[in-house]
């Protein structure tokens, strides 16, 4: 997998439709010089690059939709982007085409506690609504490492997870009302708070997932709940995936939909975290082969202490779990959340990685890493598997690492053999080549063989219907 070519170049862009485009954000937020493009077109991975005629930032809806009629006017193509987060090669100009930041696009428009909805701008990112709704009394449920960059059009475009997902699911299930550029200029206003509307179709989550191929958005209507009154954080050591599995079920027996995370570390990445991350003490007094990040959150002011007391004490003495320890403060807590927020960081101090965000369904996931492992393994002798990730969902980042002091780039070049041998254990388990990121350019070509042949027909015939000109993001999910 050559991860870093463009696939082709498209036409340069004609000085007077340059300056046309131009003229409708005006010069200070028409970005031409090169090196001012430069954090627009590289990919925080740096597996991709891009190139652009032009950075357009609108100000308002009413710009954007100037753009894009101008666009499919001309057959110019756009590439929509937000915080350039995304791990799939989605939000970058491949071949050439103009970037349409969307990140002036930041207001906050509403906040409705009685409705408990907040109504916001694309280019809000996820920490300023999350800060937003807090003010209010109200949380906005999802939770990313990216949350200061990420933006809440791409959170949408991509129907971002995050580790909050178990109990609050994607992106896609906080959306009431979306407002929505078409390809062809229009506005599409479903700006909407109600939690009954049943007259027709459920437009909006035509383009939550969409990747920006079938409309941009610029706004979004979402859904707060009641900011939890207690919240607990335990950090416990296990054996393998499996005693995970009994921990989970016993914890959702004990406390339901108190269960608000369940993450899943294997022992190499907490070693790497301790290794680079900045002071970083391991929490338990001796290493275990795999670990547990739990998070109870609750309405009630009291009893949530208890609840976890009583889950990991009965998890020991039934053997599932081996150590545990319960964050005393706030300050404790972030530092177990840094520990699995770091594992993003800390692969690229530890060499090459090659990357899987993959799910299967929630009781396979100890048959999958351990047949996965193996399967790498054999493949790559001396590889080092690193799973972690949303085990309470299924959702595995199953991440392998090259072996020791083996060269970077040779194993970066086996990136898909690594994934057909992946890929094919996922499909064994009826799960998903993609549970989070994304499809992008990285999973485009491969997404028709795991994809039924119905679905993606359908999908195309979206595509043409609402982009006939193919103006907006080619070549990214089809």
């Amino acid at each position: 997998m050559n991860v870093q070519q463009p696939p082709g170049q498209l036409p340069a862009l004609a000085p007077g439709l340059l300056a046309r485009f131009v003229a409708i954000v005006g010069d200070k937020y028409a970005v031409t010089d090169a090196d001012a493009q430069q954090p627009y077109l590289v990919e925080m991975r740096d597996l991709y690059r891009g190139r652009t005629p032009v950075v357009l930032r609108p100000g308002s809806v009413a710009e954007v939709s100037a753009i894009l009629a101008l666009a499919n006017e001309t057959r110019t193509a756009i590439v929509p982007q937000g915080g350039n987060t995304g791990l799939v090669g989605g939000q970058i100009p491949h071949r050439g085409e103009v970037v349409l930041s969307l990140n002036r696009l930041d207001k906050i428009r509403e906040i409705d506690a009685l409705s408990n909805t907040i109504t916001v701008e694309a280019g809000c990112t996820l920490q300023t609504v999350r800060e937003a709704a807090a003010e209010a009394d109200r949380l906005y449920p999802q939770v990313l490492p990216s949350e200061g960059t990420c933006t809440i059009g791409g959170n949408l475009s991509t129907n971002a997870g995050g580790t909050a997902a178990l109990v609050h699911g994607t992106a896609r299930s906080h959306v009431l009302g979306l407002e929505v550029v078409l390809a062809d200029g229009r506005v599409l206003n479903n700006l909407n708070k109600l939690k009954k509307d049943n007259t027709g179709y459920d437009l909006k989550n035509l383009f939550i997932g969409a990747e920006g191929t079938l409309g941009v958005i610029t706004a979004a209507v979402l859904r707060l709940v009641p900011r939890p009154r207690s919240r607990e954080t335990a950090y416990a050591g296990l054996a393998s995936p499996e005693a995970a599995l009994k921990l989970l079920k016993l914890a959702e027996q004990r406390a339901g939909d108190s269960v608000t995370s369940f993450e899943i570390m294997a022992r190499m990445g907490i070693e790497a975290v301790i290794a680079h991350g900045p002071n970083v003490r391991d929490p338990l007094a001796k290493p275990y082969p795999w670990y547990a990040l739990i998070e109870l959150a609750s309405q009630q002011t009291e009893g949530l202490r208890d609840t976890m007391e009583s889950l990991l004490a009965d998890a020991i003495e039934q053997g599932i779990v081996l150590d545990a320890t319960i964050a005393d403060s706030l300050e404790q807590a972030k530092a177990f959340w840094f520990i699995r927020d770091f594992f993003g960081e800390v692969q690229r101090r530890i060499g090459a990685s090659i990357k899987h965000d993959v799910s299967v369904p929630v009781a396979a996931v100890p048959a999958f890493i351990e047949e996965a492992n193996a399967a790498v393994v054999k493949l790559l002798p001396g590889a080092r598997p690193l799973p972690f990730g949303h085990a309470g969902d299924g959702n595995i980042h199953y991440n392998v690492t090259q072996p020791a002091g083996a060269d970077g780039k040779a194993f970066l070049a086996r990136w898909d053999e690594v994934n057909a041998v992946v890929f094919e254990i996922v499909r064994k388990y009826n799960g998903s080549i993609s549970a989070e990121h994304g499809v992008g350019v990285m999973k485009r070509d491969i997404l028709p063989a795991f994809k039924d042949p119905v679905a993606l027909d359908l999908m195309r015939t979206l595509k043409k219907t609402l982009d006939p000109n193919n103006i907006l993001n080619p070549g990214k999910v089809l």
